[in-house]
Parts: structure tokens; C-alpha cells; sequence
């Protein structure tokens, strides 16, 4: 199966160069620094055909943080996020400009291979997509096993415990690991996705919708699993549930296109500040309901 047809594994991937201890931890000589990283979009605009979907965003995503982004359908958020790991170039018609920065260090720099980003900074998507034949512990370790990163016997078994611990996963599906990843429940499917990216170390982690098919007990532990994962992993995440937003979220940005205009950045900040003492009257329609 393709990596284009999967894209959840295309967003893990990861360089072979990359040594791994039998633990699945990485040794020193990476290609990578360890860590959350601090992203950073610089006047991103972004086009499909002459369609301008996107106009000069700017936004911090800040280290160690859950960064929301919210708006109504249709304002470019999705866009954004594809953008931020270099997923926005798998559309054969999508063009952009700008910059998007991991640690000061430009991802769509020329030379700089497209993997690289992507191993760096993962994506879960709205829908759950597991490999629903392949079991749960094979479904963890297949970003390893995509990029041939060897490990050890114990060393996988080790990284599995990990990655679905971190994923508030592991109670529940210790006792079957060798059972189809399909068996899950929705909830349960979107948290094995959540090991999956995981595994591959990443340093942000980006997540489009991922309660919206969700029920609010699921819903309930992702965002636990979110509060629990945001010390080792950046997050930015796309949600249309305003008091979502406000639940996981430490900055907000505001998305809006209106009129026909491609989306832009209305106001971002402290996410508290934004809910209860917006600058902008369109934020404070928006986030109390008024509109969207």
C-alpha cells in the first residue's frame, strides 16, 4: 500500500539514518534534536489554481503548548495545518508562499527533503485510519517498519508499551495486541493513530478534527490524552467545538474568510484572553456562537 493512499504513515515517516537504541529511543548522532519545537508560520498564503485560499498568515505555535485553531468551514484552517508538514503539495493544483519554520529552521527550504518534515511533524486526521487487518502492536511499530528502522525483539515491545501508554491506550488493549486494529471502537482507533504517530518521535504533533466523529466518552479521554501528551510533543489542533477549544487549548487563532476572501488570522492569543476578553468583536460573535 502507497504511502500517498495512507497518509497518516507518509506524516511519520522517517529517514533511515536515524539509530534507534533497543528501546526505540534515539541515540545521540540523530538527525534530529529532541524535544517539542516551537513552529512558526511567516506570511503563508497558499492557492489551489488561482484560487486563494490563504493570505499572509503569520502565527506562533509555541513549544510545549496546545495551539487551537478555530473558525467557521471554509476559512483555510485545514489548509494551514496540511501546510505546516508539507502535506498542501500532495494536491496537484495547491501552490504557496511563505515560510514555516521548525525551531527557526525553514521545512520548505530547498534541499531540505519533504520526509524530513513529516518525520518531525506528525498529523491525525478527522477520520480514524488504522490498517484494519494488521493488529494493533504491528499498527503501532508501522512507521518503523515503512522507513526499515530496525529495533529489537524487546525493543518493539518496549516502544508498543510506550507509544499506547502515552496514548491512553495500553490498559485497555494489553491483553490483545495480536487482534486486528479495525476491532477497535472509533475512539479507541483514533488513540491507536495517536501511537502511531508517536513511535516515530515526532516533535509536533498536528490534529485535524480528531473528536468530530467521536462520542463524548471518547471525545473525553482524547483530550485527556492531548493534556497528558503536550509536555513531550507540541500540538496545534483544528476544532470546530468552541468549548473544546477552551478545554485543551493554552493559545487560540481565529480563522475567517468572508465575502468570498481567503481566510485569515482575525486575532490569536492566550486562549482564556481570547474566550473572555476578545480584541476583535468578529471573535467574540464567533467563539459565543453568534455566527459559524
Amino acid at each position: 500500500m502507497s504511502t500517498t493512499e495512507n497518509p497518516d504513515l507518509v506524516d511519520t515517516a522517517v529517514q533511515p539514518p536515524v539509530r534507534e537504541t533497543a528501546g526505540g529511543r534515539r541515540a545521540t548522532g540523530t538527525l534530529f534534536a529532541d524535544g517539542p519545537a516551537t513552529l512558526r508560520a511567516d506570511s503563508v498564503s497558499a492557492w489551489f489554481g488561482d484560487h486563494k485560499v490563504l493570505d499572509r498568515v503569520s502565527l506562533t505555535m509555541p513549544a510545549r503548548e496546545v495551539t487551537a485553531l478555530i473558525g467557521p468551514s471554509g476559512c483555510g484552517k485545514s489548509t494551514f495545518l496540511r501546510i505546516l508538514n508539507r502535506m498542501h503539495e500532495l494536491i496537484g493544483t495547491a501552490s504557496l508562499a511563505g515560510r514555516v519554520l521548525l525551531d527557526e529552521e525553514d521545512i520548505y527550504d530547498r534541499g531540505r527533503r519533504i520526509t524530513h518534515a513529516r518525520r518531525q511533524i506528525g498529523m491525525v486526521f478527522q477520520k480514524p485510519n488504522p490498517f484494519p487487518a494488521m493488529s494493533i502492536y504491528d499498527n503501532v511499530l508501522a512507521g518503523l517498519k515503512l522507513n526499515a528502522i530496525k529495533a529489537t525483539r524487546d525493543g518493539k515491545d518496549d516502544l508498543v508499551e510506550e507509544c499506547l501508554t502515552k496514548a491512553g491506550l495500553w490498559k485497555e488493549v494489553r491483553d490483545r495486541l495480536r487482534q486486528p486494529g479495525g476491532a477497535l471502537s472509533g475512539g479507541q482507533q483514533q488513540r491507536l493513530c495517536i501511537a502511531r504517530s508517536l513511535a516515530v518521535r515526532p516533535r509536533v504533533l498536528l490534529m485535524d478534527e480528531p473528536c468530530s466523529a467521536l462520542d463524548p466518552t471518547s471525545t473525553r479521554r482524547i483530550e485527556e490524552t492531548i493534556a497528558e501528551l503536550k509536555s513531550e510533543v507540541t500540538i496545534v489542533i483544528v476544532t470546530h467545538n468552541m468549548q473544546q477549544a477552551a478545554r485543551v487549548s493554552d493559545t487560540c487563532a481565529f480563522f475567517l474568510a468572508s465575502h468570498g476572501t481567503p481566510g485569515v488570522i482575525v486575532e490569536h492569543g492566550d486562549t482564556d484572553a481570547m474566550f473572555n476578553a476578545p480584541r476583535d468583536e468578529r471573535t467574540s460573535d464567533y467563539v459565543n456562537g453568534r455566527f459559524g
